[in-house]
């Protein structure tokens, strides 16, 4: 709404636009994807983050989000690990391999600790182990998106350099 405000200022010139178009630059919505191969915990987070003000889209599984991640831009990505065609992990080494800049959040019922000790690189940015609250969710979700860009320079440094 605020982008058809500002795109037709000249069209309504009688109307104060002043500050509106820096509002929207301070202020966007994060645009978050959330990858899970549960509907209903997909759901469930998709229900606290709109809520919290957050634009969201859905992936059902690794692979689907692999495709929304080379389709759209996202501020951050939450997935699950244990899922068919790609699992998290699988997803998040693309990621790395591709070198996107992306904030990763790793929800889950069983964090694969081993993949992480083997390929540091591979930790995602923040992890919650299911069962966890909404409170959980979005406090993780803010401090990661507070703190992405120091996160990616420091897995810069973990990153080998055959990637």
């Amino acid at each position: 709404m605020i982008v058809n405000l500002i795109q037709n200022e000249s069209a309504a010139s009688d109307i104060d636009l002043t500050g509106i178009s820096i509002v929207a630059q301070k202020n966007p919505a994060r645009r978050i994807l959330v990858v899970d191969d549960e509907a209903d915990r997909r759901q469930l987070s998709v229900d606290v983050l709109v809520s919290a003000n957050f634009e969201v889209d859905t992936a059902v599984d690794g692979a689907d989000g692999w495709e929304s991640l080379r389709a759209k831009h996202f501020d951050l990505v939450i997935t699950d690990n244990k899922m068919p065609r790609m699992t998290g992990i699988e997803m998040i080494e693309k990621l790395r391999y591709t070198r996107l800049p992306l904030p990763v959040i790793m929800a889950t019922s069983q964090l694969p600790t081993w993949e992480f000790e083997r390929k540091p690189w591979l930790m995602p940015d923040a992890t919650l182990e299911w069962p966890f609250s909404n409170d959980d969710l979005l406090a993780t979700v803010k401090q990661v998106l507070r703190t992405d860009d120091t996160n990616w320079r420091h897995m810069e440094l973990l990153l080998p350099n055959y990637l």
